[in-house]
């Protein structure tokens, strides 16, 4: 009980402030084919998505994390899908779905991810937690029994080979995922330009 009041004054902080909101460029259409292209060609089974997000949970961990990634999934290429927690719990999801919800997205691979046995157990790992609830408390760094923040799940599928000279902590922000992972792609940060202003027609 204690956790969840922690939480929820957290969020109503959070409702207080200015949002990380972020919106959909220009270009967004062209992004999504990029990297829906680039992960399914890069990408393996277990690997990592890290992501900004538009929903509004995206928005909130931005928040309340401070930090420009709100979600992570794990990448299962030869279904062409996501194993992710979100707020009604872990599911799977196209791969293409996940792209447009996605302002930015980074593909990682896993420290622990140096085997294809060990990145195939990993996605047939976090698809036999589907259906697990999502841990809402993954938001302040504390995790639940039996439930799953985005990085938590992340991280679980791989347990087994996670030792304590990795020195995680209980939650891993989705922005410090790399510090665990080797970059493989970035779909890089969003430029908006400036709006152009006409220039006054000289006078005659």
């Amino acid at each position: 009980m204690r956790n969840l009041a922690v939480l929820s004054l957290l969020a109503l902080t959070a409702a207080c402030t200015t949002p990380m909101v972020v919106h959909p460029p220009t270009d967004r259409e062209a992004r999504e084919a990029l990297a829906l292209k680039e992960v399914t060609r890069l990408g393996q089974p277990g690997d990592w998505l890290v992501m900004r997000g538009y929903h509004a949970t995206d928005n909130l961990v931005a928040t309340v994390t401070t930090a420009p990634f709100s979600h992570v999934a794990v990448l299962d290429p030869e279904r062409g899908q996501v194993i992710e927690a979100e707020g009604k719990g872990l599911r799977t999801a196209p791969l293409a779905d996940f792209m447009q919800r996605a302002h930015r997205v980074i593909l990682m691979r896993p420290m622990w991810a140096t085997t294809p046995e060990r990145q195939a157990a990993a996605v047939e790992k976090a698809r036999s937690l589907v259906g697990k609830p999502y841990d809402f408390t993954g938001l302040i760094g504390l995790n639940a029994p039996d439930r799953y923040y985005c990085s938590e799940l992340a991280v679980a599928v791989y347990a087994p080979h996670v030792s304590r000279k990795d020195h995680l902590p209980h939650v891993i922000p989705p922005g410090d995922m790399h510090y665990w992972a080797t970059i493989l792609w970035d779909s890089g940060p969003v430029l908006h330009r400036p709006m152009e202003v006409s220039a006054p027609s000289p006078s005659r």
